[in-house]
């Protein structure tokens, strides 16, 4: 099968699928691919901040998505030894500290409003294989596989939102710079008990982070950061010497995370690390997300900076041309930001400890 678009993108999530909707509306021809069956699959970085907010207003899909459900982080909350010691409240202005939204509620508001154009394809349960190439070099579209059998889509623009282990990437031969943070993280979720209030709250834990998001439809999701490439010595360790800081923690999730958290099965585990490419394209071919730089979960600015790359690369994509000189340019824009982002998570990484000290 042989299909030709003026823009294939690689990869259904968030970035990826408010980019294929913005072209969509311009009258740019689209296919979006995606792996998996369902592009509903759960995620972990769900968290909206005021500029992800922004960028969904300035579309029109905030409204949208606040009907289908979302929770606003009413506080911040420090504690220690399982007391309150600090909270931080929302600048009045900006309303809260985070909103999460679940990722399936995010994405099917984006792709319904994508839907409604006939120049817009979702192909699920296709994996990309390769990228096609002309004498010269450029990029000309993609090779992928459905049900087993090859498809080559032909298209002017790749653009490569398949995340931190990108495909796209690796297949059109850009290095990328890792960095690895000093921990990884356990992830793990429980429902809330009986008259939590939507927060996100932190505690320290053998010199490490400790944090606990509420989420929407009543769940907590517990981000608990680990020394890097410990969990293999830590299974080893008696679960329950674990789950008793947890509770010391927080002595009022004792019930729940007795009922729900029973074995280190109960954790999912992340290998942390950020990464950052010199290059975000080559002729024909963009990236976008975690596949060009990579966030550590710390100030959850991943979602929020893939929500941006979309808006960026939207202003410059059009039907008639498709600009490397303007590619290069919203490289360089998008570059600085998301230099300094990272530079806030180290920053934030490197000083939580101090979040509990009392300077007199």
């Amino acid at each position: 099968m042989i299909l030709t678009t003026d823009v294939c993108i690689v990869g259904a999530g968030p970035g990826g699928a408010l980019l294929a909707y913005l072209l969509a509306k311009q009258n740019v021809s689209v296919i979006l691919l995606e792996r998996h069956k369902q592009v509903a699959k759960e995620f972990r970085g769900e968290h909206l901040n005021e500029e992800g907010e922004k960028i969904l207003k300035k579309y029109g899909l905030f409204s949208k998505l606040e009907e289908i459900g979302l929770l606003r982080m009413e506080t911040l909350e420090y504690w220690e030894d399982g007391k309150l010691f600090k909270t931080i409240y929302p600048d009045p202005k900006i309303g809260h500290l985070g909103i999460h939204v679940p990722q399936a509620h995010l994405l099917s508001v984006i792709l319904d409003e994508a839907k409604q154009y006939e120049n817009f394809t979702l192909m699920t349960g296709t994996n990309f294989t390769d990228l096609l190439q002309n004498e010269q070099g450029c990029f000309k579209g993609v090779i992928a596989n459905q049900d087993g059998k090859e498809i080559t889509i032909q298209s002017k623009l790749v653009i490569g939102a398949d995340g931190r282990y990108s495909t796209v990437r690796k297949k059109a031969g850009i290095d990328v710079k890792l960095r690895k943070h000093g921990y990884d993280l356990l992830w793990a979720k429980i429902p809330a008990p009986d008259g939590w209030e939507p927060s996100i709250k932190m505690a320290l834990i053998d010199g490490m982070q400790l944090s606990l998001f509420t989420q929407a439809k009543g769940y907590i999701q517990i981000g608990w950061n680990i020394e890097e490439n410990s969990y293999p010595q830590l299974r080893k360790q008696p679960f329950t010497l674990f789950i008793t800081k947890l509770i010391k923690a927080f002595p009022q999730l004792e019930q729940t995370v007795k009922e729900h958290i029973q074995s280190w099965k109960d954790f999912v585990l992340l290998d942390v690390h950020s990464n950052f490419t010199e290059t975000w394209g080559k002729d024909g071919l963009a990236l976008m997300g975690d596949a060009v730089h990579t966030m550590t979960p710390t100030g959850a600015f991943g979602l929020n900076s893939a929500l941006m790359d979309a808006d960026a690369l939207s202003t410059i994509i059009t039907r008639d041309q498709i600009s490397q000189l303007d590619l290069i340019s919203c490289e360089m824009q998008r570059k600085k930001e998301v230099e300094r982002l990272q530079k806030i998570q180290i920053e934030k990484e490197q000083t939580f400890a101090t979040q509990f000290v009392i300077y007199s």
